[in-house]
């Protein structure tokens, strides 16, 4: 069993950044991508940026270039610094192992961003 434990939401201006931090349970972290995604209220949720195992990079057309993921795999945690926030990027925001790439699918409780303008 993997558990995902989120942290380093908050409230900022637009502009400003944060950056989360998702820490893992387990065994299995360094060897399965790992992703973030986030959730509007009324919205669906929607990926924001993932991780492969080996250290490549994929992000939604709304973050590119503002959104940065990280991994380290020694540490079992995987990050999201978040630059240039905007309004629109409130949402609570998710760590997810797996990330649509492998047969896991855990994920963490969630944290809350958001950005006032």
């Amino acid at each position: 069993q993997v558990q995902l434990v989120e942290s380093g939401g908050g409230l900022v201006q637009a502009g400003g950044s944060l950056r989360l931090s998702c820490v893992a349970s387990g065994s299995i972290f360094s060897l399965n991508a790992m992703g973030w995604y986030r959730q509007a209220p009324g919205k669906q949720r929607d990926l924001v940026a993932r991780i492969s195992s080996r250290g490549t990079t994929n992000y939604a057309d709304s973050v590119k270039g503002r959104f940065t993921i990280s991994r380290d795999n020694a540490k079992n945690t995987v990050y999201l610094q978040m630059n240039s926030l905007k309004p629109e990027d409130s949402a609570v925001y998710y760590c997810n192992l797996g990330a649509g790439m492998s047969q896991y699918d855990y994920w963490g409780q969630g944290t809350q961003v958001t950005v006032s303008s």
